[in-house]
This record gives structure tokens, C-alpha cells and sequence, in this order.
């Protein structure tokens, strides 16, 4: 159900050694990702429950489920780079149905996490799947 853009992040993984190249795959990964406009950084697209500040700003085009996001911490940064790949394209109708925590569980995330980040990491999908099935 994954986005194939996920499913490279899943084969990349693979050949990381230890969970310290994950962690910098990651950070990277949110590095390369585009900052979300500051008028986009507002209190309607702030995702209360993470430790940091987290902003995800969702589109729907043409029935395709969209998100660009940032966070003022570089690791949540990657995790919302992750969270995109995962769900960007999809057909709006789909994305409430991807099973989330197991996509992550194939990257070890959770295991590496701390409880905040975790939580966090719940409420940012938690928004994702929210908008989706209000406009589905």
C-alpha cells in the first residue's frame, strides 16, 4: 500500500549498517525537503502533541492526497520527510487506510525513538488520516 517513493526509503534502509546511518538517512532526508512557506506556519496547520513545533499543510488535487510540513527540529524534519513519501500521490480515499505504525515498524522507527517523538510521530499521522477522511 506503500508509495513507491516509501518503498525506497524501505530498500535504502536495508543496506544501513546501524541505527546511527538510519538516524542520518533520516535527518538528510528532511534536509533535502522544501521549507514550508512561514504564512503556512499558523495555528490551523500546527499539530499539537509533539514535542517541537510541527506544522503540516494538506492538499487535495484531483482526488490526490498532498502534504508539505516542517518542524523547528532537524529529526521530525526527516520524520515528516518520510510521512510525505509515504502518503504523497495518494488517492485521497486511500490514505486513511494505510496502516502507518506498520510502514514505520519496517524502518525499526519506533525502536529508536523516544516516547515524545513517538507521540509526536502519532499525532502528525493522526492529522494526515483526519484531513483525508473529511475530504473523502
Amino acid at each position: 500500500m506503500a508509495n513507491a517513493a516509501f518503498e525506497e526509503i524501505v530498500e535504502d534502509f536495508e543496506f544501513l549498517e546501524d541505527w546511527e546511518d538510519r538516524y542520518r538517512f533520516v535527518i538528510d532526508h528532511g534536509k533535502a525537503m522544501e521549507p514550508l512557506d512561514d504564512a503556512l506556519k499558523v495555528p490551523a496547520t500546527k499539530v499539537d502533541g509533539c514535542a517541537s513545533q510541527v506544522w503540516l499543510h494538506p492538499r487535495i488535487e484531483n482526488g490526490y492526497f498532498t502534504f508539505d510540513g516542517d518542524s523547528d527540529a532537524i529529526i521530525v524534519r526527516g520524520l515528516i520527510s518520510v510521512l510525505r513519501d509515504l502518503y504523497n500521490g495518494l488517492p485521497v480515499s486511500e490514505v486513511p487506510r494505510v496502516d502507518a505504525p506498520a510502514e514505520l515498524a519496517r524502518l525499526g522507527l519506533h525502536d529508536h525513538l523516544s516516547a515524545q517523538r513517538s507521540n509526536g510521530l502519532r499525532a502528525m499521522i493522526e492529522r494526515i488520516r483526519s484531513v483525508a477522511a473529511e475530504a473523502a
